[in-house]
């Protein structure tokens, strides 16, 4: 049986953008081997805790939404788009029970910024804001869909992302690698058990967060490596070793109860 992987529908407000953006996903997981579990965003808690007790790890997609920036102790600015309140219940109960079993978590773009303030992190509400001029000029971070490449971004070399990275390209161990890029925020002061793994090689906006415990597997990614699993094999390492670690999580879960 494949692990079971909960995602959260991206967006509760915009039924259109959710039905282009799911699919994606569930197909990214299912040709890591996966089996992808859609977790609605109008149940209640108990019930959406009901679905996430027979799912293996948790996968945070992207949003059209940005997280309400009063989470973080920061007043809205004016380039920040409405919160989506049920996706974020939903992503909060789903991360609760991902730390609390120690199930694997894979946040992309929107879920990165979720994770990051869920450990008390805060965002960068808008990086056009953020970055000083010279810099706002050299990568267009929102570029989305009409730019397949939109930057560079540097890896840790000791990272968990560089593990997956490296160990996938096939003879070669260089660090950099080319993404896509659609998001207008990022992480800024990184949340608890956070660490940063990779940044845009051309401004230093934060690119990927990564968890600082080797025993339980959070990673996120601020790219889209669901839009490009098909032609690019570092997109495709990413979902396969987040679907093992789901895989060996399974099984120690189940060897743990089966000991009580």
């Amino acid at each position: 049986m494949p692990p079971r992987i909960a995602i959260p529908v991206p967006h509760s407000g915009d039924p259109d953008y959710a039905a282009r953006a799911l699919p994606q996903y569930e197909q990214a997981v299912a040709m890591a081997g996966g089996e992808p579990v859609a977790i609605p965003l109008d149940k209640s808690p108990g019930e959406v805790m009901k679905l996430m007790e027979k799912c293996d790890a948790i996968l945070l997609p992207g949003s059209r939404a940005d997280v309400n920036p009063e989470t973080y102790d920061q007043a809205r600015q004016s380039h920040t788009a409405d919160a989506d309140n049920k996706r974020y219940t939903v992503d909060a109960l789903l991360l609760q029970d991902a730390y609390k079993m120690r199930k694997p978590v894979l946040g992309i773009c929107y879920g990165l910024q979720m994770l990051n303030v869920h450990r008390s992190g805060t965002l960068v509400q808008h990086i056009p804001d953020y970055l000083s001029l010279p810099k706002r000029e050299l990568v267009n971070h929102s570029a989305g869909r009409v730019v397949r490449l939109a930057h560079k971004v540097d890896i840790d070399s000791v990272s968990r992302l560089a593990e997956i990275i490296g160990t996938n390209q096939a003879g070669n161990s260089k660090l950099t690698i080319p993404v896509n890029s659609s998001h207008h925020q990022s992480a800024d002061v990184i949340g608890h058990g956070l660490r940063v793994s990779a940044r845009c090689t051309e401004d230093g906006i934060i690119e990927a967060v990564e968890g600082v415990s080797p025993d339980h597997f959070v990673l996120a990614v601020q790219w889209h490596p669901e839009r490009s699993v098909e032609d690019d094999e570092p997109s495709r390492a990413i979902f396969r070793a987040f679907v093992e670690a789901a895989r060996s999580s399974r099984k120690a879960l189940a060897g743990r109860f089966d000991s009580v």
